[in-house]
């Protein structure tokens, strides 16, 4: 009978039995020889013999940085497999440089974002934000005031796997969206085929009742929505962000939503979390959610789930469905 490879977890304790609760854990334990402790700090001594023969490291929140030093003391590392979304905060290019396996469960982790994102265009279409402030105040719009969804226009900015899911639930909606894109790496073609009509960045600010944002944090993506593009946004229109802060120039989203001209539902900010008393923070037509968007409580065991349906993979010699190449750290979030 083969050898089990060795496993490792590299992730904070206090997460491990929330990505990966009993009875995971369990069918883990089927596949490989899990190290029982978790290691965080790749410097430490007790973590010197586990890395040592680790042939497999399932990562998550807490993982250290897979650098030149870290990965010397795992000779034998052949995957590292994320239970969690992006992986650039740990894989560095060496990693590939020695021919590791690369996975994340960013697939599992999209699906809450599409469906939040998703909840709060409905409340945008409908101005809730505003209507509820108003309402707070003793004023109830009249009918022929109020807003809805139907035929309004979202500007999704990104067809990463989350924007693409988006624009899947916008197109397949009953209201009849208009829907938007912009995205350098995307064809007019492809555009529409995905549903939607493919335009510059400014134009989509200009046109749309309903910005998104789902483009990865880049250095050329910082800011992108600055003051003037977000000065390019009608009246009444609503800013989404939940892709990473630094996508949105805070300053001027605190100038645009504190004039009332715009609202805003921001999963994410820069810098984060805001500091307490922040102005975004106390506006009636600003919703601010801290980190939520993606798996969080019971849901995370989605992400072990996928991670460990990786690990059966990678021994049982198939593709990795979650596989992430070198090439792919310049455009994923």
């Amino acid at each position: 009978m083969a050898e089990r490879p060795k496993l490792v977890l590299a992730m904070r304790p206090d997460i491990v039995d929330l990505v990966l609760p009993t009875a995971l854990r369990a069918r883990l334990e089927a596949l490989a020889d899990v190290h029982p402790g978790t290691v965080t700090d790749p410097t430490a001594p007790e973590a010197a013999d586990a890395l040592a023969g680790a042939r497999l490291l399932l990562t998550g929140w807490g993982c250290p940085v897979l650098d030149t030093a870290t990965l010397d003391r795992m000779p034998r590392l052949a995957a590292a497999i994320h239970a969690a979304g992006s992986v650039r905060h740990h894989a560095t290019p060496e990693v590939w440089a020695r021919g590791i396996a690369v996975s994340s469960a960013a697939d599992a982790n999209a699906a809450p974002v599409v469906e939040y994102t998703m909840a709060t265009i409905w409340l945008a279409s409908h101005r809730a934000l505003g209507t509820a402030a108003g309402y707070v105040a003793g004023r109830e719009p009249a009918m022929r005031l109020r807003q809805g969804a139907d035929g309004a226009t979202v500007g999704v900015i990104g067809a990463s796997r989350i924007g693409r899911g988006v624009i899947a639930r916008l197109t397949a909606a009953a209201a009849g969206f208009r829907v938007l894109l912009a995205d350098p790496y995307v064809s007019a073609e492809e555009a529409e085929a995905l549903g939607t009509t493919l335009v510059d960045l400014d134009d989509l600010c200009r046109r749309s009742d309903i910005v998104t944002v789902h483009a990865p944090d880049l250095p050329e993506t910082r800011h992108l929505l600055n003051a003037e593009r977000l000065a390019l946004l009608r009246d009444g229109a609503t800013v989404i962000n939940s892709a990473r802060g630094r996508l949105v120039d805070t300053d001027a989203l605190t100038h645009e939503c504190g004039s009332g001209r715009i609202d805003a539902y921001i999963d994410v900010t820069d810098p984060e979390p805001l500091p307490v008393g922040h102005p975004l923070l106390s506006l009636r037509n600003v919703l601010i959610t801290p980190h939520i968007a993606g798996c969080q409580g019971s849901e995370v065991q989605r992400l072990g789930a996928y991670a460990v349906d990786e690990v059966e993979r990678w021994i049982k010699g198939e593709p990795l469905r979650g596989g992430v190449q070198a090439a792919d750290l310049t455009r994923i979030a």
